[in-house]
Protein backbone atom coordinates (compact mmCIF):
# COMPACT_ATOMS: atom_id res chain seq x y z
CA UNK A 1 0.00 0.00 0.00
CA UNK A 2 1.33 3.85 -0.88
CA UNK A 3 2.56 6.00 1.73
CA UNK A 4 2.18 9.06 -0.25
CA UNK A 5 -0.21 11.90 1.20
CA UNK A 6 -3.56 11.46 -0.08
CA UNK A 7 -5.30 14.50 -1.86
CA UNK A 8 -9.71 14.00 -2.64
CA UNK A 9 -10.57 16.15 -5.50
CA UNK A 10 -13.84 16.95 -5.88
CA UNK A 11 -15.36 18.57 -9.74
CA UNK A 12 -18.73 19.60 -10.12
CA UNK A 13 -21.10 19.60 -13.24
CA UNK A 14 -20.02 22.85 -14.40
CA UNK A 15 -16.11 21.61 -14.12
CA UNK A 16 -17.15 18.56 -16.62
CA UNK A 17 -19.84 19.66 -19.00
CA UNK A 18 -18.25 19.46 -21.86
CA UNK A 19 -15.31 17.05 -23.50
CA UNK A 20 -12.91 19.91 -23.15
CA UNK A 21 -13.45 20.37 -19.64
CA UNK A 22 -13.26 17.23 -19.04
CA UNK A 23 -9.92 17.03 -20.84
CA UNK A 24 -9.02 20.12 -18.03
CA UNK A 25 -9.83 18.58 -15.39
CA UNK A 26 -7.52 15.19 -16.36
CA UNK A 27 -4.69 17.86 -16.63
CA UNK A 28 -5.62 19.18 -13.20
CA UNK A 29 -5.50 15.87 -11.75
CA UNK A 30 -2.76 14.79 -13.28
CA UNK A 31 -0.17 17.64 -12.36
CA UNK A 32 -1.89 16.94 -9.03
CA UNK A 33 -0.26 13.21 -9.37
CA UNK A 34 2.89 14.74 -10.46
CA UNK A 35 3.11 16.55 -7.25
CA UNK A 36 4.05 13.34 -5.49
CA UNK A 37 0.68 12.61 -4.50
CA UNK A 38 -1.61 9.82 -4.41
CA UNK A 39 -5.11 10.97 -5.61
CA UNK A 40 -8.54 10.39 -5.47
CA UNK A 41 -10.76 12.27 -7.75
CA UNK A 42 -14.87 12.66 -7.14
CA UNK A 43 -16.88 13.81 -10.10
CA UNK A 44 -20.52 14.65 -10.69
CA UNK A 45 -22.79 14.36 -13.74
CA UNK A 46 -21.99 16.35 -16.51
CA UNK A 47 -23.55 19.61 -16.85
CA UNK A 48 -27.11 19.46 -16.17
CA UNK A 49 -27.41 15.98 -16.35
CA UNK A 50 -29.64 15.42 -13.29
CA UNK A 51 -31.68 18.39 -14.12
CA UNK A 52 -32.26 16.09 -17.54
CA UNK A 53 -33.17 13.25 -16.13
CA UNK A 54 -35.70 14.55 -13.62
CA UNK A 55 -37.52 16.59 -16.81
CA UNK A 56 -37.34 12.92 -18.12
CA UNK A 57 -38.80 10.90 -15.28
CA UNK A 58 -41.32 13.84 -15.12
CA UNK A 59 -42.42 13.76 -18.31
CA UNK A 60 -43.08 9.60 -17.69
CA UNK A 61 -44.27 10.26 -13.80
CA UNK A 62 -44.85 13.29 -11.70
CA UNK A 63 -44.77 11.58 -8.78
CA UNK A 64 -42.21 8.85 -9.70
CA UNK A 65 -40.81 6.10 -7.09
CA UNK A 66 -37.92 7.37 -5.16
CA UNK A 67 -36.12 3.89 -5.77
CA UNK A 68 -36.47 4.06 -9.43
CA UNK A 69 -35.33 8.03 -9.20
CA UNK A 70 -32.20 7.09 -7.75
CA UNK A 71 -31.83 4.05 -10.16
CA UNK A 72 -31.72 6.78 -12.75
CA UNK A 73 -29.78 9.80 -10.95
CA UNK A 74 -27.15 7.71 -10.09
CA UNK A 75 -25.95 7.05 -14.07
CA UNK A 76 -25.04 10.76 -14.09
CA UNK A 77 -21.87 10.23 -12.20
CA UNK A 78 -21.24 7.15 -13.53
CA UNK A 79 -20.94 8.50 -17.42
CA UNK A 80 -18.71 11.07 -15.80
CA UNK A 81 -15.99 8.66 -14.13
CA UNK A 82 -15.81 6.27 -17.39
CA UNK A 83 -15.37 9.81 -19.43
CA UNK A 84 -12.59 11.15 -16.72
CA UNK A 85 -10.78 7.94 -16.95
CA UNK A 86 -10.34 7.82 -20.51
CA UNK A 87 -9.01 11.38 -20.88
CA UNK A 88 -6.37 10.82 -18.11
CA UNK A 89 -5.91 7.46 -19.79
CA UNK A 90 -5.39 9.26 -23.11
CA UNK A 91 -2.92 12.08 -21.60
CA UNK A 92 -0.46 8.72 -19.85
CA UNK A 93 -1.77 8.33 -16.22
CA UNK A 94 -2.72 5.32 -15.07
CA UNK A 95 -6.67 5.85 -14.09
CA UNK A 96 -9.77 3.44 -12.67
CA UNK A 97 -13.27 4.45 -11.70
CA UNK A 98 -15.71 2.82 -9.26
CA UNK A 99 -19.41 3.73 -8.95
CA UNK A 100 -20.08 4.26 -5.32
CA UNK A 101 -21.52 0.90 -4.50
CA UNK A 102 -18.22 -0.93 -6.25
CA UNK A 103 -16.08 1.45 -3.38
CA UNK A 104 -18.42 0.40 -0.49
CA UNK A 105 -20.11 3.50 0.04
CA UNK A 106 -22.63 2.38 2.45
CA UNK A 107 -25.66 4.26 2.89
CA UNK A 108 -29.06 3.83 5.26
CA UNK A 109 -32.37 2.75 3.02
CA UNK A 110 -33.66 6.56 2.57
CA UNK A 111 -34.06 6.65 -1.49
CA UNK A 112 -32.97 10.31 -2.67
CA UNK A 113 -31.36 11.76 0.40
CA UNK A 114 -29.39 8.67 2.01
CA UNK A 115 -27.00 9.50 4.40
CA UNK A 116 -23.80 7.22 4.72
CA UNK A 117 -22.83 4.98 7.58
CA UNK A 118 -19.64 3.35 6.37
CA UNK A 119 -17.06 3.41 3.46
CA UNK A 120 -14.43 0.27 2.78
CA UNK A 121 -11.46 1.85 1.66
CA UNK A 122 -9.75 -1.50 1.22
CA UNK A 123 -10.61 -1.10 -2.98
CA UNK A 124 -9.22 2.09 -3.07
CA UNK A 125 -6.14 1.96 -1.30
CA UNK A 126 -5.35 -1.19 -3.19
CA UNK A 127 -5.94 0.77 -6.65
CA UNK A 128 -3.60 3.25 -4.80
CA UNK A 129 -0.90 1.35 -4.06
CA UNK A 130 -0.48 0.42 -7.44
CA UNK A 131 -0.24 4.27 -8.36
CA UNK A 132 -3.36 4.59 -10.36
CA UNK A 133 -5.70 7.90 -9.79
CA UNK A 134 -9.04 6.65 -8.23
CA UNK A 135 -11.82 8.17 -9.39
CA UNK A 136 -15.48 7.60 -7.61
CA UNK A 137 -18.80 8.25 -8.58
CA UNK A 138 -20.18 11.13 -6.50
CA UNK A 139 -23.73 11.30 -4.92
CA UNK A 140 -24.43 8.05 -4.63
CA UNK A 141 -24.04 4.74 -2.74
CA UNK A 142 -25.69 1.43 -1.84
CA UNK A 143 -28.03 0.74 1.02
CA UNK A 144 -28.02 -2.27 3.59
CA UNK A 145 -30.49 -3.95 1.53
CA UNK A 146 -28.26 -3.36 -1.39
CA UNK A 147 -30.09 -1.19 -3.36
CA UNK A 148 -28.72 2.09 -5.28
CA UNK A 149 -29.21 4.90 -3.65
CA UNK A 150 -28.08 8.81 -4.10
CA UNK A 151 -27.34 11.42 -1.25
CA UNK A 152 -29.44 14.17 -2.05
CA UNK A 153 -28.75 17.62 -3.96
CA UNK A 154 -25.03 18.52 -3.89
CA UNK A 155 -24.11 14.82 -2.74
CA UNK A 156 -21.07 15.05 -4.50
CA UNK A 157 -19.44 17.04 -1.56
CA UNK A 158 -20.26 14.46 0.82
CA UNK A 159 -18.61 11.84 -1.17
CA UNK A 160 -15.50 13.72 -1.52
CA UNK A 161 -15.69 15.10 1.94
CA UNK A 162 -16.45 11.33 3.57
CA UNK A 163 -13.55 9.49 1.29
CA UNK A 164 -11.25 12.70 2.85
CA UNK A 165 -12.57 11.75 6.47
CA UNK A 166 -11.99 7.85 6.20
CA UNK A 167 -8.37 8.06 3.87
CA UNK A 168 -7.50 10.66 6.22
CA UNK A 169 -6.39 13.35 3.12
CA UNK A 170 -4.32 16.21 3.61
CA UNK A 171 -6.88 18.67 1.91
CA UNK A 172 -10.37 17.79 -0.09
CA UNK A 173 -10.26 20.16 -2.89
CA UNK A 174 -13.90 21.27 -3.89
CA UNK A 175 -13.24 22.39 -7.70
CA UNK A 176 -16.59 24.50 -8.92
CA UNK A 177 -16.90 27.33 -11.44
CA UNK A 178 -16.57 30.16 -9.12
CA UNK A 179 -13.26 31.21 -7.22
CA UNK A 180 -14.39 30.47 -3.56
CA UNK A 181 -16.58 31.11 -1.23
CA UNK A 182 -17.80 35.29 -1.55
CA UNK A 183 -19.33 37.71 0.77
CA UNK A 184 -22.31 37.09 -1.45
CA UNK A 185 -23.52 35.37 -4.73
CA UNK A 186 -21.44 37.57 -7.08
CA UNK A 187 -24.03 36.93 -10.04
CA UNK A 188 -26.29 39.01 -7.31
CA UNK A 189 -24.11 41.83 -6.14
CA UNK A 190 -21.42 42.79 -8.62
CA UNK A 191 -18.67 43.71 -5.35
CA UNK A 192 -19.01 40.47 -3.62
CA UNK A 193 -15.54 39.78 -1.96
CA UNK A 194 -14.01 36.23 -2.43
CA UNK A 195 -12.74 34.89 1.54
CA UNK A 196 -9.78 33.65 1.86
CA UNK A 197 -10.86 31.93 5.13
CA UNK A 198 -14.04 30.83 6.40
CA UNK A 199 -14.82 28.84 9.87
CA UNK A 200 -17.27 25.80 9.52
CA UNK A 201 -19.85 26.95 11.37
CA UNK A 202 -20.40 29.87 9.35
CA UNK A 203 -19.54 28.00 6.45
CA UNK A 204 -22.65 25.27 7.24
CA UNK A 205 -24.77 27.99 7.91
CA UNK A 206 -23.90 29.95 4.85
CA UNK A 207 -24.91 26.40 3.04
CA UNK A 208 -27.92 25.82 4.58
CA UNK A 209 -29.24 28.82 3.92
CA UNK A 210 -28.77 28.90 0.23
CA UNK A 211 -25.21 29.40 -0.80
CA UNK A 212 -24.91 26.68 -3.36
CA UNK A 213 -20.82 26.11 -2.97
CA UNK A 214 -20.77 23.34 -0.78
CA UNK A 215 -23.39 20.84 0.81
CA UNK A 216 -24.71 21.99 4.18
CA UNK A 217 -24.49 18.04 5.12
CA UNK A 218 -20.90 17.73 3.61
CA UNK A 219 -20.23 20.63 6.15
CA UNK A 220 -21.51 19.17 8.89
CA UNK A 221 -19.11 16.09 8.46
CA UNK A 222 -16.49 18.32 7.58
CA UNK A 223 -17.02 20.23 10.78
CA UNK A 224 -17.37 17.15 12.79
CA UNK A 225 -14.40 15.92 11.74
CA UNK A 226 -11.79 18.89 11.76
CA UNK A 227 -11.50 17.83 7.36
CA UNK A 228 -9.87 20.36 5.70
CA UNK A 229 -11.13 21.73 2.64
CA UNK A 230 -10.51 24.07 -0.17
CA UNK A 231 -12.99 25.74 -2.67
CA UNK A 232 -11.35 26.28 -5.81
CA UNK A 233 -12.14 27.12 -9.66
CA UNK A 234 -11.34 24.44 -12.19
CA UNK A 235 -10.71 27.32 -14.52
CA UNK A 236 -7.85 28.61 -12.50
CA UNK A 237 -4.57 27.93 -10.56
CA UNK A 238 -5.34 30.95 -8.24
CA UNK A 239 -5.85 29.71 -4.69
CA UNK A 240 -9.52 29.41 -3.46
CA UNK A 241 -11.15 30.01 -0.34
CA UNK A 242 -9.98 27.75 2.95
CA UNK A 243 -12.36 26.21 5.28
CA UNK A 244 -11.29 25.36 8.68
CA UNK A 245 -11.30 25.88 12.74
CA UNK A 246 -12.64 29.34 13.57
CA UNK A 247 -10.18 31.73 14.88
CA UNK A 248 -9.96 35.03 16.98
CA UNK A 249 -9.30 37.20 13.99
CA UNK A 250 -12.57 36.09 12.26
CA UNK A 251 -14.26 37.11 15.16
CA UNK A 252 -13.68 40.63 14.75
CA UNK A 253 -15.93 39.91 11.38
CA UNK A 254 -19.16 41.29 12.22
CA UNK A 255 -21.13 39.99 9.23
CA UNK A 256 -19.08 37.51 7.01
CA UNK A 257 -21.61 37.12 4.37
CA UNK A 258 -24.96 37.76 3.23
CA UNK A 259 -27.43 34.84 1.34
CA UNK A 260 -30.61 34.25 0.11
CA UNK A 261 -32.54 30.86 -0.67
CA UNK A 262 -35.27 31.05 -3.22
CA UNK A 263 -36.36 27.70 -3.39
CA UNK A 264 -38.69 27.59 -0.47
CA UNK A 265 -42.27 27.71 0.51
CA UNK A 266 -44.53 28.66 3.09
CA UNK A 267 -47.32 26.58 4.67
CA UNK A 268 -49.81 28.16 6.54
CA UNK A 269 -52.46 25.40 8.69
CA UNK A 270 -55.01 27.97 10.26
CA UNK A 271 -57.37 26.91 13.05
CA UNK A 272 -55.88 24.07 13.93
CA UNK A 273 -56.74 23.26 17.70
CA UNK A 274 -55.10 24.38 20.55
CA UNK A 275 -54.49 21.24 22.50
CA UNK A 276 -51.23 18.95 23.32
CA UNK A 277 -50.15 16.71 20.19
CA UNK A 278 -51.49 18.16 17.58
CA UNK A 279 -48.61 20.22 16.39
CA UNK A 280 -46.81 17.33 17.25
CA UNK A 281 -49.03 15.11 14.89
CA UNK A 282 -48.54 16.95 11.81
CA UNK A 283 -44.66 17.69 11.65
CA UNK A 284 -44.20 13.49 12.73
CA UNK A 285 -46.39 13.16 9.38
CA UNK A 286 -43.83 15.71 7.33
CA UNK A 287 -40.68 13.55 9.08
CA UNK A 288 -42.00 10.13 7.79
CA UNK A 289 -42.29 11.71 4.43
CA UNK A 290 -38.69 12.87 5.04
CA UNK A 291 -39.40 16.50 4.50
CA UNK A 292 -37.40 19.31 5.78
CA UNK A 293 -39.01 21.51 7.44
CA UNK A 294 -37.26 24.98 8.28
CA UNK A 295 -38.82 28.48 10.22
CA UNK A 296 -41.48 27.31 12.31
CA UNK A 297 -44.33 30.20 13.67
CA UNK A 298 -47.61 28.83 15.51
CA UNK A 299 -49.37 32.06 16.54
CA UNK A 300 -50.59 32.99 20.22
CA UNK A 301 -54.37 30.47 20.60
CA UNK A 302 -57.70 32.68 19.81
CA UNK A 303 -60.74 31.31 20.43
CA UNK A 304 -59.43 27.62 21.18
CA UNK A 305 -57.55 27.91 17.96
CA UNK A 306 -54.28 28.87 16.71
CA UNK A 307 -51.67 28.96 13.52
CA UNK A 308 -49.04 27.51 12.67
CA UNK A 309 -46.76 28.47 9.93
CA UNK A 310 -43.44 26.97 8.19
CA UNK A 311 -41.51 26.59 5.31
CA UNK A 312 -39.92 23.20 3.47
CA UNK A 313 -38.04 23.02 0.05
CA UNK A 314 -40.09 24.39 -2.72
CA UNK A 315 -38.84 20.98 -4.28
CA UNK A 316 -40.96 18.85 -1.77
CA UNK A 317 -43.91 20.88 -2.12
CA UNK A 318 -46.14 18.17 -4.06
CA UNK A 319 -45.44 15.63 -1.45
CA UNK A 320 -45.53 18.49 1.31
CA UNK A 321 -49.82 19.12 0.38
CA UNK A 322 -50.42 15.79 0.28
CA UNK A 323 -49.03 15.34 4.04
CA UNK A 324 -50.39 18.63 4.72
CA UNK A 325 -53.85 18.40 3.69
CA UNK A 326 -54.64 14.77 4.87
CA UNK A 327 -53.14 15.94 8.36
CA UNK A 328 -55.01 19.49 8.71
CA UNK A 329 -58.37 17.16 7.92
CA UNK A 330 -57.60 14.72 10.78
CA UNK A 331 -57.03 17.60 13.47
CA UNK A 332 -60.23 19.75 11.75
CA UNK A 333 -58.13 22.65 10.68
CA UNK A 334 -59.91 25.22 8.80
CA UNK A 335 -57.77 26.26 6.47
CA UNK A 336 -54.07 25.43 4.09
CA UNK A 337 -52.58 28.36 2.44
CA UNK A 338 -49.63 27.16 0.25
CA UNK A 339 -47.38 29.94 -0.82
CA UNK A 340 -44.48 29.67 -3.28
CA UNK A 341 -43.61 33.59 -3.81
CA UNK A 342 -41.08 33.81 -0.86
CA UNK A 343 -37.65 34.09 -0.54
CA UNK A 344 -34.94 33.37 3.04
CA UNK A 345 -32.52 36.50 3.27
CA UNK A 346 -29.88 35.64 6.18
CA UNK A 347 -26.63 37.26 7.46
CA UNK A 348 -23.95 35.07 9.14
CA UNK A 349 -20.84 35.82 10.93
CA UNK A 350 -19.22 34.01 14.10
CA UNK A 351 -18.58 37.79 15.40
CA UNK A 352 -22.14 37.60 16.26
CA UNK A 353 -21.41 36.21 18.83
CA UNK A 354 -19.79 38.90 20.94
CA UNK A 355 -21.95 41.76 19.11
CA UNK A 356 -24.77 43.02 19.56
CA UNK A 357 -27.35 45.02 17.25
CA UNK A 358 -26.97 43.11 13.84
CA UNK A 359 -30.70 41.88 13.99
CA UNK A 360 -31.23 46.26 14.51
CA UNK A 361 -29.55 46.97 11.40
CA UNK A 362 -30.79 44.01 9.50
CA UNK A 363 -34.06 45.65 9.96
CA UNK A 364 -33.46 49.14 9.32
CA UNK A 365 -31.98 48.59 6.35
CA UNK A 366 -34.79 46.42 5.19
CA UNK A 367 -36.94 48.82 6.37
CA UNK A 368 -35.24 51.95 4.70
CA UNK A 369 -35.86 49.88 0.94
CA UNK A 370 -39.73 49.34 2.11
CA UNK A 371 -39.18 45.47 2.38
CA UNK A 372 -41.54 43.61 4.66
CA UNK A 373 -40.37 41.02 6.73
CA UNK A 374 -42.67 38.01 7.04
CA UNK A 375 -40.94 35.78 9.31
CA UNK A 376 -38.13 36.07 11.38
CA UNK A 377 -35.59 32.96 12.79
CA UNK A 378 -32.17 33.44 14.64
CA UNK A 379 -29.29 31.38 16.06
CA UNK A 380 -26.28 32.25 17.49
CA UNK A 381 -23.96 33.50 14.74
CA UNK A 382 -27.09 33.99 12.12
CA UNK A 383 -30.29 36.05 11.50
CA UNK A 384 -33.08 34.85 8.61
CA UNK A 385 -36.26 36.97 7.26
CA UNK A 386 -38.57 35.80 4.97
CA UNK A 387 -39.30 38.22 2.46
CA UNK A 388 -41.21 38.16 -0.98
CA UNK A 389 -39.33 36.59 -3.46
CA UNK A 390 -39.49 40.34 -5.98
CA UNK A 391 -37.63 41.48 -3.64
CA UNK A 392 -34.92 38.88 -2.75
CA UNK A 393 -31.94 40.74 -4.87
CA UNK A 394 -32.57 44.00 -3.81
CA UNK A 395 -32.48 42.95 -0.37
CA UNK A 396 -29.19 40.87 -1.03
CA UNK A 397 -27.74 43.85 -2.29
CA UNK A 398 -28.34 46.49 0.31
CA UNK A 399 -27.73 44.28 3.14
CA UNK A 400 -24.20 43.65 1.54
CA UNK A 401 -23.60 47.68 1.14
CA UNK A 402 -25.04 48.10 4.86
CA UNK A 403 -22.67 45.81 6.33
CA UNK A 404 -19.60 47.20 4.62
CA UNK A 405 -18.94 44.06 2.83
CA UNK A 406 -18.15 45.19 0.17
CA UNK A 407 -14.85 46.86 1.62
CA UNK A 408 -11.69 45.00 1.13
CA UNK A 409 -10.48 44.38 4.98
Amino acid sequence: MSKKDIIVQKFGGTSVATPERIKNVAKKVSACKRKGYDVVVVVSALGETTDELIKLADQIDTDPSEREMDMLLSTGEQISVALLAMALHKIGEEAISFTGAQVGIMTDTSHTKARILDISTERIKKELGKGKIVIVAGFQGISLHHEITTLGRGGSDMTAVALAKVLKAKMCEIYTDVKGIYTADPRIVGNARKLDTICYDEMLELASLGAQVMQARSMEVASKFNVPIHVRSSFSDDNGTIIGKEDKKMEEVLVRGVTVNKGEARVIVSGVPDKPGEASRLFEYLAKENINVDMIIQNKSTSGTTDITFTAPESSLARTQKVVDKASKEMGSAEVKYDKDIAKLSVVGIGMRSHAGVAAKMFKCLASKKINIEMISTSEIKISCVIKRKDADEAVKALHKAFGLDKVR
